[in-house]
């Protein structure tokens, strides 16, 4: 990533699996190098430091550490790219999870209007299209813009990765390119339509 680049877009990119080497987080680095040029895309890799939602915990001041640099990367970013693994037809209770702190007045609600696309890939061959709907039904509940279309859903995840976690997959790679354009498009309509309506 080159530091001089002018970016349109910041995203922020949440695998939704605590394994090193999960095929969702390694999805995501391809998404990295697959983005269109006017998106930043960067990895949040620290689900497994925020704590299980409880009320409680809202009032600590300050907030927990794991929480505070959720809602702090969440908040600098334009919109939200979510790869999910599908744990018993639905989605892991880490993302879950985070989604629960992130829905909440934190002063105020993150993921109200912020652009969303969500996507999987997983070794069987339905790729997430359980964990993806359950998910999009999660952040319909938030009143977040989840991208309607198109949807990618990622199979056969063992032959995708090279042994250094590089997406080899000529014809994935192009799916994940026009994906992330699709992407980029939404985030600046709904950007748009919050301007207006702001107005």
């Amino acid at each position: 990533m080159h530091p001089q680049h002018s970016y349109r877009h910041r995203i922020l990119a949440l695998p939704g699996s605590l394994r090193r080497v999960s095929y969702n987080r390694k999805l995501l680095e391809a998404c990295v190098d697959c983005a269109p040029s006017d998106l930043r895309i960067e990895l949040f890799d620290d689900l497994a430091e925020v704590p299980m939602f409880n009320e409680d915990l809202e009032s600590d001041k300050p907030l927990h550490t794991g929480v505070d640099r959720l809602l702090e990367a969440v908040a600098g970013v334009d919109g939200l790219l979510i790869a999910t693994p599908e744990y018993n037809q639905s989605i892991p209770g880490v993302l879950k999870n985070a989604i629960d702190w992130l829905s909440r007045p934190l002063p105020e609600e993150l993921l109200i209007g912020k652009p969303m696309a969500i996507l999987g890939v997983s070794s069987g061959r339905w790729g997430t299209r359980l964990a993806q709907a359950a998910l999009r039904q999660t952040l319909t509940a938030t009143e977040a813009q989840v991208m309607p279309a198109p949807m990618l859903f990622v199979r056969d995840a063992e032959r995708m990765f090279e042994d250094d976690g590089t997406l080899h997959d000529a014809a994935t790679q192009a799916s994940l390119h026009a994906f992330l354009l699709a992407f980029s498009n939404w985030v600046e309509r709904v950007g748009s339509q919050r301007a207006a309506i702001a107005a």
